[in-house]
């Protein structure tokens, strides 16, 4: 089929929930990949934050292609060695002594949520079931997911959703002091929230969580599914120092995006305590712990659990963002740019207010793809492997669009 029938197909058989850009993508090396007219684009939204190697990453390629011919499948009724892997080297790099595996970052946070539930549900008496989610935040599509995420734009027409989940002002440390409390069984909250338009958490603010947690007998759940896994410049972005002393440590952590390099998998990490609330029985996934994703997942995590790669991602970071800050100078389109590591966000200004999808396209026609986060966000995620040369082609492909992108907003 011709590109254009491709196209029209996909309109004719797809639920129409998503409203993707009219390219047909067919190929992908690195931080680039061509659509079927041979128009290569510099990717710099990364599968949003997924393809943190770029794409066919000759590593994850081999792992996958070595477990494929060897063992797709067991199921949770037999062990696999890339499962207990990966699950070796996930936990001994971070805080957490358990894990298990799922498919997506929705199903990683509602093994979390059910997670909380049933560990409170052990522990305490029937009134401490709440938990604490804070406004802006992203959590997943599933129903209790949605219902965590607490943004009326994602929820509407899914009523009733699933209660006894409460929200907090983010980064508001009068707020959550007023609202974590007995009733609080968890909280659950991103160090970087990226889909509201790329917030990271205030210095002090995880820190203050961490200590509210601890008096009222509360989990602390950090959701890294976008921001985790190198993206900020440290492999976990609640390791950061300025979210309290030495960072903080949570008590649960969910990880997808990144992890498998592209192929679907999710983890939910906690602490040994926390952990033996999951009993046989209490939950599953017929696909968690997938011996071809794990080995591809344990193949992103050699790379990305590296000081040198990670020093890279900080430096380009900043890079990047005092670019933007530039552009945004120069042209009047930016108010803020927010952020860390390869995960930023450049809000527009009042004046260009709501035309972030419009600068997105001008990038994308001058071979750059990129990201929004709202109507007003411009959201860059380019992938951790990104060279040098490859970031100073990004930002002159990206210099030219802001240029046509201003033309075209003061001639309407």
């Amino acid at each position: 089929m011709s590109q254009e029938e491709l196209k029209a197909a996909a309109r004719r058989l797809f639920v129409p929930n998503y409203a993707p850009a009219a390219i047909v993508l067919e190929r992908g090396s690195g931080c680039r990949v061509w659509d079927g007219a041979g128009r290569e684009y510099l990717d710099f939204g990364a599968g949003i934050s997924v393809n943190s190697l770029g794409h066919c990453n000759a590593g994850v390629t081999a792992a996958v292609t070595e477990q494929a011919a060897a063992l797709n499948h067991t199921s949770n009724l037999y062990y696999n060695r890339p499962s207990i892997a990966l699950a070796e080297k996930l936990l001994g790099a971070c805080f957490a002594e358990r894990v298990f595996f799922c498919n997506s970052g929705s199903e990683a946070n509602e093994a979390a949520i059910k997670l909380a539930r049933k560990f409170s549900s052990l522990h305490h008496a029937d009134h401490k079931r709440e938990i604490v989610t804070f406004s802006g935040a992203f959590h997943g599509r599933t129903l209790a997911a949605l219902a965590a995420t607490a943004n009326p734009a994602y929820q509407e027409g899914f009523g009733p959703l699933p209660g006894g989940f409460v929200s907090c002002a983010f980064n508001d440390f009068a707020a959550a002091e007023k609202i974590i409390g007995a009733k609080t069984c968890a909280v659950l909250v991103e160090p970087v929230q990226g889909e509201s338009g790329i917030h990271p958490a205030a210095p002090g603010f995880l820190g203050h969580l961490r200590k509210l947690c601890d008096r009222f007998d509360a989990l602390l759940m950090v959701d890294e599914i976008q921001c985790g896994l190198g993206r900020t410049g440290n492999l976990f972005a609640h390791q950061w120092p300025d979210n309290g002393a030495g960072g903080v440590t949570p008590d649960v952590m969910t990880l997808a995006k990144a992890l498998g390099g592209g192929l679907p998998i999710g983890a939910m990490l906690a602490t040994a305590r926390a952990a033996e609330a999951l009993q046989p029985g209490s939950h599953g996934s017929t696909f968690g712990g997938n011996p071809v994703a794990c080995a591809a997942a344990g193949a992103v995590f050699d790379q990305i659990n590296d000081d040198a790669l990670l020093a890279k991602v900080r430096r380009q970071g900043a890079a990047l963002a005092e670019f933007l800050r530039d552009a945004g100078r120069r042209q009047g389109l930016f108010a803020e740019v927010r952020g860390r590591g390869l995960m930023l966000g450049a809000q527009l200004t009042a004046a260009r207010a709501g035309h972030a999808a419009d600068l997105m396209e001008c990038c994308r026609r001058h071979g750059v793809l990129t990201l929004t986060a709202g109507k007003d966000v411009l959201r860059l995620l380019p992938p951790l492997s990104l060279g040098d040369a490859e970031l100073e082609e990004g930002m002159s492909r990206i210099a030219r669009a802001a240029e046509d992108f201003a033309r075209e907003v003061a001639a309407e």
